[in-house]
């Protein structure tokens, strides 16, 4: 009689039962395996987040730039405005970012043929006026300047509406990164040819307040702001802003962004600029594209008769 596990002269080691019901368990699971699948397995934890990650990644290609409109009542000094914020969720999150600017280019020349029906109508003294006057475009500021997507996208809707840039999650960087991301945006939009809002000359009769108000808002380009969805307490105030374990970022505090240059220029001091100059010079070459498109139908109609 021979001894699980022990060895005598002449004679091989026998391995236990244990092993031997083991053993033979593998062997009916691999048997009972689909051809192509035996061998190693693959833990079922393992397999699930492959496939997990394999659908985020497929929605991130194909995700497309949606078109989300906010509309709020704002009233500056007795004078009623209705402000209509247009936002694209989606926009550059793509891997493939190929023209993902189309779908806001053909938002703002929608509401300028919209207008420009309505202007050729018999009723023109009740027009909605929903053309896109400014267009405030978010740089991150992870890198080194501008991205090629933000140059693309800047250099084709920058003969359609005027271009604001913002650099934003300014909170992120040093007073010192700030100013000198500033100074690089502003070279890159420069070197690139980008046509970006210009704020016009003030008039020699201005006042000193007004002009130093002027310069500031020229060299706050782009303005550097930070978000936040939050109130929080800052010396026995609630303020919106962000809380740190340094300290707290307040988002109206012109020594902490530039929200509130950013905001005034917005609604209160350039506003009237900012329509005008989509008027007289936007809307109007997209309405002479019009014309000089309906005019050659028509001469093209007439030389086939």
């Amino acid at each position: 009689r021979v001894r699980p596990g022990k060895v005598h002269p002449g004679q091989q080691s026998l391995p236990h039962r244990s092993v031997q019901r083991q053993e033979a368990a593998q062997r009916r699971s691999e048997a009972r395996r689909p051809a192509g699948r035996r061998g190693r397995r693959v833990p079922v934890p393992a397999r699930r987040a492959k496939t997990h990650l394999l659908v985020l990644f497929a929605e991130r290609i194909t995700q497309t730039v949606e078109i989300t409109k906010h509309t709020v009542d704002i009233e500056e000094k007795g004078v009623k405005l209705k402000l209509t914020i247009v936002d694209t969720p989606g926009f550059g999150d793509a891997v493939n970012n190929t023209e993902c600017w189309k779908s806001v280019a053909d938002y703002i020349d929608q509401q300028f043929e919209q207008y420009f029906r309505d202007e050729s109508g018999l009723n023109r003294k009740n027009i909605q006026d929903n053309r896109v006057h400014c267009c405030l475009y978010f740089i991150s500021p992870f890198g080194h300047g501008l991205r090629p997507l933000d140059v693309e996208f800047m250099k084709a809707l920058h003969e359609k509406v005027n271009i604001v840039p913002v650099l934003a999650k300014a909170d992120t960087l040093t007073p010192s990164e700030v100013k000198k991301k500033k100074i690089k945006i502003r070279e890159e939009i420069e070197q690139y040819g980008i046509k970006i809002y210009q704020f016009p000359d003030c008039d020699s009769d201005e006042d000193e307040d007004f002009k130093q108000q002027d310069s500031e808002l020229k060299e706050s380009i782009p303005f550097a702001v930070i978000g936040s969805n939050t109130v929080v307490e800052a010396k026995g105030k609630r303020v919106r802003g962000r809380l740190y374990p340094w300290g707290i970022v307040e988002v109206e505090n012109s020594a902490h962004c530039d929200f509130v240059k950013l905001r005034n220029m917005l609604i209160r001091t350039h506003m009237q600029d900012l329509k005008d100059v989509t008027r007289e010079t936007h809307y109007e070459n997209y309405r002479a594209h019009c014309i000089q498109s309906m005019t050659r139908m028509v001469v093209k109609e007439r030389n086939r008769k």
